[in-house]
Protein backbone atom coordinates (compact mmCIF):
# COMPACT_ATOMS: atom_id res chain seq x y z
CA UNK A 1 0.00 0.00 0.00
CA UNK A 2 1.42 3.68 -0.62
CA UNK A 3 1.64 5.41 2.59
CA UNK A 4 1.15 8.65 0.57
CA UNK A 5 -3.02 9.07 -0.48
CA UNK A 6 -3.64 9.65 -3.66
CA UNK A 7 -6.85 11.68 -5.67
CA UNK A 8 -7.65 9.74 -8.84
CA UNK A 9 -10.30 12.13 -9.64
CA UNK A 10 -8.49 14.85 -11.46
CA UNK A 11 -5.07 15.28 -13.10
CA UNK A 12 -4.04 18.51 -14.76
CA UNK A 13 -0.99 19.79 -16.60
CA UNK A 14 -0.43 23.16 -18.52
CA UNK A 15 -2.34 22.15 -21.41
CA UNK A 16 -4.82 20.12 -20.11
CA UNK A 17 -7.28 18.66 -17.23
CA UNK A 18 -8.45 15.02 -16.83
CA UNK A 19 -11.56 14.06 -14.48
CA UNK A 20 -10.24 10.42 -13.86
CA UNK A 21 -9.26 9.45 -17.54
CA UNK A 22 -11.78 11.32 -19.24
CA UNK A 23 -9.94 14.75 -20.91
CA UNK A 24 -12.15 17.91 -19.95
CA UNK A 25 -12.49 19.63 -23.28
CA UNK A 26 -11.94 16.61 -25.42
CA UNK A 27 -14.12 14.26 -23.61
CA UNK A 28 -16.56 16.23 -21.43
CA UNK A 29 -17.54 19.78 -22.28
CA UNK A 30 -20.42 19.96 -24.52
CA UNK A 31 -20.77 16.28 -24.81
CA UNK A 32 -21.68 14.91 -21.00
CA UNK A 33 -23.91 15.81 -19.10
CA UNK A 34 -23.37 17.15 -15.40
CA UNK A 35 -25.36 14.01 -13.72
CA UNK A 36 -22.95 11.81 -16.41
CA UNK A 37 -19.85 13.36 -14.88
CA UNK A 38 -20.99 13.14 -11.41
CA UNK A 39 -22.01 10.11 -11.48
CA UNK A 40 -18.57 9.23 -13.05
CA UNK A 41 -16.57 10.83 -10.97
CA UNK A 42 -18.73 10.06 -7.68
CA UNK A 43 -19.00 6.48 -8.20
CA UNK A 44 -17.66 4.70 -11.08
CA UNK A 45 -20.92 4.52 -12.43
CA UNK A 46 -21.63 4.97 -16.75
CA UNK A 47 -25.49 5.52 -16.17
CA UNK A 48 -27.53 3.67 -19.06
CA UNK A 49 -30.63 5.92 -20.25
CA UNK A 50 -32.97 4.43 -17.54
CA UNK A 51 -30.18 4.74 -14.76
CA UNK A 52 -30.09 8.74 -15.53
CA UNK A 53 -33.47 8.84 -15.75
CA UNK A 54 -33.79 7.63 -12.12
CA UNK A 55 -31.06 10.07 -10.76
CA UNK A 56 -32.77 13.33 -13.10
CA UNK A 57 -35.85 12.68 -10.87
CA UNK A 58 -34.22 12.28 -7.43
CA UNK A 59 -32.49 15.34 -8.05
CA UNK A 60 -35.55 17.29 -9.31
CA UNK A 61 -37.99 16.03 -6.84
CA UNK A 62 -35.26 16.50 -3.67
CA UNK A 63 -34.65 20.32 -4.92
CA UNK A 64 -37.47 22.16 -3.52
CA UNK A 65 -40.17 21.60 -1.01
CA UNK A 66 -41.50 24.95 -0.26
CA UNK A 67 -40.45 27.12 2.82
CA UNK A 68 -38.75 24.37 4.64
CA UNK A 69 -36.44 24.88 7.49
CA UNK A 70 -33.36 24.53 4.81
CA UNK A 71 -35.00 27.42 3.03
CA UNK A 72 -35.55 29.92 5.79
CA UNK A 73 -32.10 29.17 7.37
CA UNK A 74 -30.66 30.09 3.89
CA UNK A 75 -33.24 33.24 3.18
CA UNK A 76 -32.05 34.36 7.05
CA UNK A 77 -28.41 34.31 6.73
CA UNK A 78 -27.91 35.24 2.85
CA UNK A 79 -30.49 38.49 4.32
CA UNK A 80 -27.98 39.35 7.12
CA UNK A 81 -24.58 38.53 4.66
CA UNK A 82 -25.66 39.51 1.29
CA UNK A 83 -22.57 39.82 -0.04
CA UNK A 84 -22.29 36.29 0.30
CA UNK A 85 -24.59 33.86 -1.43
CA UNK A 86 -22.51 31.09 -0.57
CA UNK A 87 -23.17 31.49 3.24
CA UNK A 88 -26.76 31.52 2.86
CA UNK A 89 -26.48 28.20 0.95
CA UNK A 90 -24.16 26.53 3.62
CA UNK A 91 -26.46 27.18 6.10
CA UNK A 92 -29.29 25.25 4.91
CA UNK A 93 -27.62 23.10 3.52
CA UNK A 94 -26.70 22.02 7.36
CA UNK A 95 -30.07 21.34 7.47
CA UNK A 96 -30.09 18.78 5.37
CA UNK A 97 -29.85 15.91 7.94
CA UNK A 98 -31.73 12.92 9.18
CA UNK A 99 -34.92 14.83 9.89
CA UNK A 100 -35.17 16.88 7.15
CA UNK A 101 -34.61 16.16 3.43
CA UNK A 102 -31.62 13.36 4.52
CA UNK A 103 -33.56 11.17 5.82
CA UNK A 104 -32.92 8.37 2.60
CA UNK A 105 -30.16 6.95 4.81
CA UNK A 106 -31.77 5.28 7.66
CA UNK A 107 -35.00 3.76 5.69
CA UNK A 108 -32.15 2.36 2.83
CA UNK A 109 -30.38 0.67 6.50
CA UNK A 110 -33.96 -0.62 7.15
CA UNK A 111 -34.08 -1.28 3.29
CA UNK A 112 -30.78 -3.74 3.48
CA UNK A 113 -32.07 -5.40 6.77
CA UNK A 114 -34.97 -6.17 4.19
CA UNK A 115 -33.06 -7.86 1.06
CA UNK A 116 -30.53 -9.75 3.51
CA UNK A 117 -33.80 -11.21 4.99
CA UNK A 118 -35.34 -11.73 1.47
CA UNK A 119 -32.41 -14.02 0.46
CA UNK A 120 -34.05 -16.77 3.47
CA UNK A 121 -36.64 -17.05 1.64
CA UNK A 122 -40.90 -14.57 1.50
CA UNK A 123 -41.17 -15.51 4.87
CA UNK A 124 -38.51 -14.65 6.32
CA UNK A 125 -38.59 -11.27 4.70
CA UNK A 126 -42.34 -10.80 5.75
CA UNK A 127 -41.23 -11.64 9.65
CA UNK A 128 -38.30 -9.08 9.46
CA UNK A 129 -40.96 -6.51 7.69
CA UNK A 130 -43.36 -7.15 10.63
CA UNK A 131 -40.24 -6.69 13.53
CA UNK A 132 -39.10 -3.60 12.18
CA UNK A 133 -42.75 -3.04 11.82
CA UNK A 134 -43.32 -3.61 15.52
CA UNK A 135 -39.85 -1.90 16.83
CA UNK A 136 -40.72 1.38 15.77
CA UNK A 137 -44.22 1.58 16.86
CA UNK A 138 -42.96 0.03 20.31
CA UNK A 139 -40.73 3.12 20.14
CA UNK A 140 -43.29 5.38 18.87
CA UNK A 141 -41.45 6.50 16.56
CA UNK A 142 -42.11 6.66 12.82
CA UNK A 143 -40.60 4.11 10.32
CA UNK A 144 -38.13 6.16 8.04
CA UNK A 145 -38.75 6.10 4.65
CA UNK A 146 -42.76 6.56 5.66
CA UNK A 147 -45.34 9.36 6.88
CA UNK A 148 -45.70 13.08 6.00
CA UNK A 149 -47.35 15.95 7.93
CA UNK A 150 -48.74 16.89 4.15
CA UNK A 151 -49.29 14.83 1.51
CA UNK A 152 -51.66 12.41 2.70
CA UNK A 153 -53.07 9.24 1.68
CA UNK A 154 -50.59 8.91 -0.42
CA UNK A 155 -47.04 11.02 -1.17
CA UNK A 156 -47.49 11.66 -4.97
CA UNK A 157 -43.26 12.23 -5.39
CA UNK A 158 -43.03 8.62 -4.19
CA UNK A 159 -45.80 6.74 -6.19
CA UNK A 160 -44.18 8.62 -9.45
CA UNK A 161 -40.43 7.57 -8.64
CA UNK A 162 -41.31 4.00 -8.04
CA UNK A 163 -43.72 4.20 -11.36
CA UNK A 164 -41.08 5.34 -12.91
CA UNK A 165 -38.35 2.63 -11.57
CA UNK A 166 -40.68 0.31 -12.99
CA UNK A 167 -40.97 2.12 -16.64
CA UNK A 168 -37.50 2.10 -16.93
CA UNK A 169 -36.90 -1.87 -15.62
CA UNK A 170 -35.39 -0.36 -12.22
CA UNK A 171 -37.90 -1.54 -9.74
CA UNK A 172 -35.32 -3.91 -8.22
CA UNK A 173 -35.19 -6.34 -4.70
CA UNK A 174 -35.02 -2.70 -2.74
CA UNK A 175 -38.05 -0.88 -4.45
CA UNK A 176 -39.80 -4.72 -3.59
CA UNK A 177 -38.46 -4.35 0.09
CA UNK A 178 -40.14 -1.17 0.62
CA UNK A 179 -43.73 -2.17 -0.67
CA UNK A 180 -43.11 -5.18 1.62
CA UNK A 181 -42.56 -3.14 4.29
CA UNK A 182 -45.30 -0.42 3.48
CA UNK A 183 -47.63 -3.58 4.28
CA UNK A 184 -46.02 -3.97 7.95
CA UNK A 185 -46.36 -0.38 8.38
CA UNK A 186 -49.89 -0.45 7.73
CA UNK A 187 -50.55 -3.33 9.70
CA UNK A 188 -48.95 -1.92 12.71
CA UNK A 189 -50.29 1.06 12.40
CA UNK A 190 -54.21 -0.22 11.28
CA UNK A 191 -54.58 2.38 9.05
CA UNK A 192 -52.49 3.53 5.34
CA UNK A 193 -49.22 4.91 6.29
CA UNK A 194 -47.30 7.06 3.16
CA UNK A 195 -44.34 6.05 1.78
CA UNK A 196 -42.84 9.27 1.48
CA UNK A 197 -40.56 10.46 -0.91
CA UNK A 198 -37.11 9.65 1.07
CA UNK A 199 -38.36 6.04 0.77
CA UNK A 200 -38.71 5.90 -2.48
CA UNK A 201 -35.50 7.54 -2.91
CA UNK A 202 -33.76 5.02 -0.81
CA UNK A 203 -35.32 2.33 -2.76
CA UNK A 204 -34.50 3.98 -6.25
CA UNK A 205 -30.62 4.63 -5.31
CA UNK A 206 -29.86 1.22 -3.74
CA UNK A 207 -30.86 -0.35 -6.55
CA UNK A 208 -28.92 1.30 -8.97
CA UNK A 209 -26.30 1.06 -6.82
CA UNK A 210 -25.61 3.51 -4.35
CA UNK A 211 -23.90 3.20 -1.19
CA UNK A 212 -26.23 4.08 2.01
CA UNK A 213 -23.55 6.44 3.23
CA UNK A 214 -23.47 8.31 0.32
CA UNK A 215 -27.08 8.65 -0.51
CA UNK A 216 -27.67 12.00 1.42
CA UNK A 217 -25.12 13.78 -1.24
CA UNK A 218 -27.94 13.74 -3.59
CA UNK A 219 -30.30 15.39 -1.98
CA UNK A 220 -27.13 18.64 -0.71
CA UNK A 221 -26.49 18.30 -4.66
CA UNK A 222 -30.06 18.77 -5.44
CA UNK A 223 -31.12 21.04 -2.20
CA UNK A 224 -27.97 23.78 -2.90
CA UNK A 225 -29.78 24.03 -6.63
CA UNK A 226 -32.84 24.74 -4.85
CA UNK A 227 -31.61 27.22 -2.59
CA UNK A 228 -29.75 29.27 -4.68
CA UNK A 229 -33.45 29.44 -6.25
CA UNK A 230 -34.53 30.88 -3.02
CA UNK A 231 -32.18 33.55 -2.28
CA UNK A 232 -32.23 34.57 -5.89
CA UNK A 233 -36.17 35.45 -5.06
CA UNK A 234 -34.85 36.43 -1.68
CA UNK A 235 -32.93 39.31 -4.39
CA UNK A 236 -36.18 40.10 -5.87
CA UNK A 237 -38.67 40.03 -3.39
CA UNK A 238 -37.10 39.85 0.35
CA UNK A 239 -39.01 37.85 3.48
CA UNK A 240 -35.98 38.57 6.12
CA UNK A 241 -38.57 41.40 7.80
CA UNK A 242 -41.81 39.39 7.84
CA UNK A 243 -40.26 36.07 8.57
CA UNK A 244 -38.33 37.91 11.43
CA UNK A 245 -41.40 40.09 12.49
CA UNK A 246 -43.45 36.59 12.22
CA UNK A 247 -41.73 34.62 14.45
CA UNK A 248 -41.03 38.05 16.52
CA UNK A 249 -44.82 38.84 17.32
CA UNK A 250 -45.79 35.18 17.62
CA UNK A 251 -42.99 34.04 20.41
CA UNK A 252 -42.31 37.54 22.21
CA UNK A 253 -44.27 38.11 25.62
CA UNK A 254 -46.05 40.88 25.20
CA UNK A 255 -47.16 43.84 27.70
CA UNK A 256 -49.61 42.75 30.11
CA UNK A 257 -52.86 44.02 28.52
CA UNK A 258 -54.60 47.29 30.32
CA UNK A 259 -56.37 46.86 33.14
CA UNK A 260 -59.46 47.67 31.22
CA UNK A 261 -59.41 44.85 29.20
CA UNK A 262 -58.33 42.48 31.99
CA UNK A 263 -60.94 39.48 32.27
CA UNK A 264 -63.58 39.82 35.24
CA UNK A 265 -61.84 36.48 36.73
CA UNK A 266 -58.52 38.60 36.86
CA UNK A 267 -59.75 41.52 38.37
CA UNK A 268 -59.26 41.90 42.44
CA UNK A 269 -62.25 41.32 44.13
CA UNK A 270 -64.64 44.51 45.54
Amino acid sequence: MNPTPQTALCRYSETAVHYRDADLVGDLLGQRSFVEVFMLQAFGIELDAGQRRIVDAVLVTLMEHGMTPSVIAARMVYSSSPENLQAGVAAGLLAVASRFVGTMEPAAELLDRLVAATAQGPDAARAEAQAIAAEHRARREPVPGFGHHLHKPDDPRALALLQLAREVGRHGPRCAALELLAQAVDAAAGRHITINATGAVAALLGDIGIPVRLMRGFAVLSRAAGLVAHIAEEQRDPSLRFIWDLVDRSMSPGEAPPASLASPASKPAA
